[in-house]
């Protein structure tokens, strides 16, 4: 009798994987969002459960609470010092209590891991974190919120030990498989009114209240686990300053970070548009050509991939460059390599030999090793009058995070780092704290968003006037001082908010009394100032937001990971995620069920829950002894190439580095925990990317972006504009313009000047006429024909844009063309 198959996701020994589902809570609050997030454990073998779950986080998020409910009884984690929790955790599954330990990544702090210790079966046990996190503000005003679904796989440094790593492989399955579901319900609330919320998932129909100041929004049942949930809120006031006070906890002794008041400082500088007054800069740009980028940008097909939208970046801002400056290209997976052996002069020369090896760029070296190059990078001689502006492109695959943020920091002073996280599970941990230590800025890319645009606004900011002598002062009362928890600004950008966290010490004065807070900075010798004005009547909330976010904002200045950071500033961390309950990488949060009946005995069954795939349609298995040498550039040994494709949230990631030790090691009383393990590892050692999109896209098919957007008319101008700013008039400009190339050098008004002329004033109108809602893609290379056309055109320029907007038929303004 043959057996009947089995359906569901199983264990090797046909045994139910025990997470059930995933709920999550999302309360926005003007540019502040609260979430609880409970995941749901049931037991429904015959043996009791050790159960492994490693999940994704905002690595701004401040996780302050973590609890169990286990057959109806809470039981409330407590905060301690990492080694101790795990020791505590280690020591109580031994003597068979129930135990949880929730802890942050030694090396990166966007990745979280969640222990369920002796689980007994028939048992249910719901685990609850929460946490809070500020929202960062778009280009166009909306205000972003992400929970992440995906957690990328983390490539493993060839040379990394062993110590204190997560050495823990998991199954990967599609993502239709997934044996848990995710629901989601949010309240987005605003006192100056809500105009619409966009979300990157399917949704229930929006519900607001008549004067808009609430909406609520919830998942659409069936949710698939192939992207992040992400929230795209539009309010009707985004760029208002202020000033949030909030009263201390309760039963707190004053003097200390949460017993005093908090405030929250929120400023919009409103800095003038300004050019440099010469054209300076070294821009470096490091892309990541590791194999992970051979993955789609996102999950809809068709979807170009990750290299090829990089390729097509680099030829923008190439274009974009300003005269006069210098550059240089790196390109890094396990190995890196540069298109110049020092930083070359931007001409026509150097622009094309640049091109022509972006044109046959691809993904091709292997895993994702970020530390080198930046060595090597910094390594290099600084250029006089000419200060290094950095640019990292990475899909953000690596372990080594704390590593690489802490040696962008040290070099921070002369330089600044514009971070682009690609596609859907980028580290947020890596993005945002290589900016953050350097004084730049980071972006992400994810759906249908365009590199281009966001890389293209990272140059014009790079491109903006220093802004210096940034200062903050307080007006208080007599009594009472602000003490800083953020960081002092020293960079502004135009366009940007800027937040500060500040602990208020002293006497706090009566209620009607107000205080002020100043912004000042100066500009090209001209001195601004943005003042507000507060109340100094703190509010209550039961949650501490504002004094989560603070002890937040200063873990992040000294959090370099659980083996990495100095003596002093562990001690500080330490000392600010206890007393604050915000979970660090020097901490974590244990829970212990001593009031069962009897202690749980038999050896436990350990169960790593599963990892969905983002492109499951497109992977197949290799064999496990397949080389990691392997010449097929698309497949590669999953514990070693960033290339594996990606699990999403709630996956255990491979080689992840959590920091916890299989089960069946040493405990202190010296005797081995039995651990009975369900090898799911062992039945998915190796993957192959065999992505059947992109069968056509090796090196050789891909190597000439042109030739691939060939149907893209704005790429081939732009691919024929000037290092100079300036285009030919040529048969090929003739044939984008759609005009024959006779009748463009017969209507050529003033005789005397160069066709170049001509030429740029038909091409800047063109794409005025066709392209203006992609305006913030070339913009600079506009700036730059503009300046050329008056360089050389000089007072024939005025007659050759009216001949250029009657030979197109055009409805352009001739302001464009001012100076």
């Amino acid at each position: 009798m043959v057996s009947p198959p089995c359906y569901g996701l199983l264990t090797r020994q046909k045994e139910p994987v025990p997470l059930k589902s995933i709920s999550v809570t999302l309360s926005i609050r003007e540019f502040v969002a609260g979430v609880s997030a409970t995941l749901n454990y049931e037991n429904e073998g015959k043996d009791p459960l050790e159960a492994f779950f490693v999940f994704p986080m905002d690595e701004d998020s401040a996780v302050h609470s973590f609890e169990a409910l286990v057959d109806g009884k809470k039981i409330v984690a407590e905060l301690q010092e990492k080694s101790e929790a795990r020791t505590n955790y280690e020591n109580a599954i031994s003597q068979g209590h129930q135990a949880f330990l929730l802890e942050e990544d030694d090396q990166a702090g966007d990745t979280f891991s969640c222990n369920v210790g002796n689980l007994t079966p028939g048992s249910k046990a719901a685990l609850t974190l929460k946490y809070v996190q500020e929202l960062p503000l778009e280009a166009d005003g909306a205000l972003r919120y992400v929970l992440p679904a995906i957690l990328n796989p983390r490539y493993q440094l060839s040379r990394g030990s062993e110590g204190g790593g997560l050495q823990m492989k998991t199954p990967a399955v599609p993502s239709q498989d997934v044996p848990y579901t995710l629901s989601l319900a949010a309240t987005v609330s605003s006192q100056h009114g809500i105009k619409s919320v966009q979300c990157s998932s399917p949704v229930n129909p929006i519900e607001y209240l008549e004067d808009k100041t609430s909406a609520q929004i919830s998942l659409a049942d069936g949710h698939k686990f192939d992207r992040d949930v992400e929230f795209l809120v539009y309010y009707s006031e985004v760029h208002t300053p202020s000033v949030a006070v909030e009263m201390g906890a309760p039963a707190t002794k004053p003097d200390s970070l949460m017993g005093d008041p908090s405030a929250m400082v929120s400023f919009y500088p409103n800095i003038p548009e300004a050019q440099s007054p010469t054209a300076c800069g070294e821009f470096v740009f490091l892309m990541d050509r590791s194999g992970s980028m051979h993955c789609p940008m996102n999950n809809q097909n068709p979807s170009q991939l990750r290299i090829e939208a990089a390729k097509e970046t680099l030829i923008w801002l190439l274009k974009s460059l300003p005269v006069g400056c210098y550059f240089n290209i790196y390109g890094f997976g396990s190995s890196f390599e540069s298109f110049f052996p020092e930083s070359v002069k931007y001409t026509q020369d150097t622009m094309e030999q640049a091109l022509k090896r972006v044109k046959s760029m691809d993904a091709d070296l292997g895993g994702t090793e970020i530390l080198e190059p930046l060595k090597a990078i910094y390594s290099r001689t600084s250029i006089p009058g000419h200060p290094l502006q950095l640019f990292v492109f990475t899909d953000g695959e690596v372990t080594d995070t704390f590593s690489v943020i802490r040696e962008v920091k040290s070099n921070g002073q002369r330089h600044r780092c514009f971070s682009f996280g690609i596609g859907e599970g980028a580290s947020t941990s890596l993005i945002k704290g290589i900016a953050r230590a350097s004084g730049g800025a980071a972006e992400f890319i994810t759906g249908n968003e365009r590199m281009q645009s966001k890389a293209l606004r990272a140059l014009k900011r790079s491109l903006q006037p220093v802004v210096e002598d940034v200062s903050l002062s307080w007006d208080l009362p007599a009594g009472l001082s602000a003490k800083m928890l953020s960081p002092e600004p020293t960079v502004i950008f135009r366009g940007q908010r800027l937040i500060v966290y500040a602990q208020l010490t002293g006497t706090m004065p009566p209620a009607e009394a107000t205080g002020k807070v100043c912004l000042k900075y100066t500009l090209q010798g001209t001195q601004f100032e943005n003042q507000v004005a507060f109340s100094l009547q703190p509010k209550s909330d039961a949650n501490l937001t504002i004094h989560r976010l603070a002890a937040k904002s200063f873990i992040q200045t000294k959090d370099m990971g659980f083996e990495e950071t100095p003596a002093n500033d562990k001690k500080e961390v330490l000392k600010v995620s206890m007393e604050c309950g915000v979970i660090s990488s020097h901490t974590a949060f244990i829970a212990i069920n001593k009031d069962l009946n009897k202690p749980v005995q038999g050896p436990l069954t350990r169960s790593d829950v599963p990892s969905p795939m983002l492109f499951a349609q497109s992977m197949r298995m290799c064999s496990p002894g397949m080389p990691y040498s392997s010449p097929t550039p698309l497949c590669c040994n999953f514990s070693r190439m960033g290339g594996a494709p990606a699990p999403m949230f709630g996956a255990s990631a491979p080689k992840s580095g959590i920091s916890l030790k299989k089960s069946g090691r040493r405990l202190r009383s010296g005797a081995p925990r039995s651990v009975k393990h369900q090898p799911h590892m062992e039945q998915y050692a190796d993957f192959c990317a065999f992505d059947e999109m992109s069968q056509g896209c090796s090196s050789n098919n891909m190597s000439d972006l042109e030739t691939n957007h060939t149907d893209d008319p704005l790429v081939q101008l732009i691919s024929l504009q000037k290092a100079d700013g300036s285009w030919d008039l040529n048969e090929g400009l003739a044939v984008i313009l759609g005009v024959s190339l006779g009748d463009m050098q017969a209507a050529l008004p003033v005789k005397s000047v160069d066709s170049s002329g001509w030429a740029t004033v038909l091409a800047v109108i063109w794409l005025h006429d066709k392209y203006k809602d992609m305006k913030s893609e070339w913009e600079l290379l506009e700036r730059k024909a503009v300046a050329w056309i008056h360089s050389h055109a000089g007072s024939a320029t005025d007659g050759l844009v009216k001949a250029a907007v009657g030979f197109l038929k055009s409805s352009v303004d001739p302001a464009v063309f001012a100076p």
